[in-house]
């Protein structure tokens, strides 16, 4: 068994990604870590999280920030649930050691660092952590992460939108001269677990957020290799992504095109779901699955695509998961569908 430890398990990723480690044939959840000012520091895990009552009864051990380097060396895989900050922070006394680190933030995902610090609001200093990070888009860069010791997992809206675009972008099938517009509505346990009034849920109806300035647009741009228009909206619903993509194809694309790229791209991966009709949350959420469905109208040249995922599965812990199969030999959806 690879032993492991999630840093940052007391808020709803790090929790489901608990969850999964939990009964994953070849992983053993060792250790489970919070920051030192947590509220939740000292509890245990299955009463904070009464779904795992009697099943993870292990305590939120309080970071000690100075032994990370410890940390690093004690375990096979780190996977960090941290906030952007503490992950830029503590990277350079965690990578390069023993353990494969798998950070679930923003902090790595962006190579360009001007374009990060716009987006993020702080200058990203570890250039060399940076450097070395893979982007865990886990059905798309598995021959990457197999060598990786340092994997940013991707954001939610990245990677609804780009296992959606990305099958069409490397056919050569764009039409570069118009940008994908994405419009994708997420529920309320994509702001974390941290209480705020605009995104409690009794306050949340549905609106645009963010609009022409969110930091997962440029996310998708870099690993898409275009500039996108991406507007994100906020749900009345717990858990799960539904994006719809509208994209302008080059002249005299075909179905069958279409078709072949889709098929090409996922047809090896159970955890992409080519469907037959327009996915719905309900039929992902909880679940690994990305769900995707199409629609061209070749008399314009343009192409409709809707995506659906869990934000905290798919679009966090499973991908997570999915990492680290891929990066220790096993197959990316091992432990996740039966």
């Amino acid at each position: 068994m690879l032993k492991t430890c999630i840093i940052g398990a007391s808020g709803y990723a790090g929790a489901d990604l608990a969850g999964l480690i939990n009964g994953h044939p070849e992983f053993e959840l060792a250790a489970l870590y919070v920051s030192t000012n947590s509220a939740d520091a000292g509890k245990v895990f299955g009463e904070l999280h009464p779904k795992w009552a009697n099943q993870i009864n292990l305590p939120l051990q309080p970071i000690d920030e100075t032994a990370l380097s410890e940390i690093a060396d004690q375990y096979d895989a780190v996977f960090l649930a941290t906030p952007h900050e503490a992950s830029h922070i503590w990277m350079p006394q965690l990578a390069n050691r023993k353990a494969v680190i798998l950070d679930l933030s923003g902090a790595f995902r962006i190579q360009d660092q001007d374009v990060f610090e716009q987006f993020y609001g702080f200058a990203h200093t570890a250039n060399k952590e940076l450097s070395q990070a893979v982007y865990g888009l886990a059905d798309w860069h598995a021959d990457a992460i197999k060598q990786a010791n340092l994997v940013a997992v991707p954001g939610c809206y990245p990677t609804a939108s780009l296992t959606a675009l990305k099958p069409l972008q490397t056919n050569g099938l764009l039409d570069s001269a118009h940008l994908p517009i994405i419009n994708a509505v997420s529920g309320v346990s994509g702001a974390g677990r941290k209480a705020a009034l605009n995104t409690s849920f009794t306050e949340v109806s549905l609106q645009a957020y963010g609009v022409l300035g969110h930091r997962h647009t440029p996310e998708i741009a870099e690993h898409l290799g275009a500039p996108v228009i991406f507007t994100p909206h906020l749900g009345n619903f717990k858990r799960g992504i539904l994006a719809t993509v509208t994209v302008k194809l080059q002249a005299g694309a075909t179905e069958q095109q279409i078709s072949d790229a889709y098929q090409s791209a996922y047809a090896a991966t159970p955890i992409v779901r080519l469907k037959s009709s327009w996915p719905k949350i309900d039929d992902v959420a909880g679940t690994p699955y990305c769900d995707l469905c199409w629609k061209y109208d070749a008399q314009s040249g343009y192409l409709v695509v809707t995506s659906a995922i869990d934000n905290l599965l798919k679009g966090a812990a499973s991908q997570a998961v999915q990492c680290a199969n891929i990066r220790f030999g096993f197959s990316s959806e091992l432990g996740l569908v039966n």
